[in-house]
């Protein structure tokens, strides 16, 4: 009888899409919510502007590379 119930449950759990949305929000949403909520783990705030400087630039330029030969195909 208990397995009866169990998989007309899965089934309207599986089949019908807005039960499922519900299902979802109810095992990962509200985790998502609460997450969304809490303050970013970086010292910003809205509206600053972060910039990450770059290293300086060595002076290693492109001399080349190694000459492949290639065969035509036709």
């Amino acid at each position: 009888m208990l397995l009866k119930y169990l998989f007309i449950l899965t089934l309207i759990i599986l089949f019908v899409p807005p039960v499922r949305r519900f299902v979802f929000y109810l095992l990962v949403g509200r985790q998502l919510v609460k997450q969304q909520k809490q303050p970013g783990r970086g010292s910003h705030r809205e509206g600053n502007i972060r910039v990450d400087n770059r290293p300086p630039q060595t002076d290693t330029r492109f001399k080349g590379g190694e000459y492949v030969d290639y065969e035509e195909v036709k």
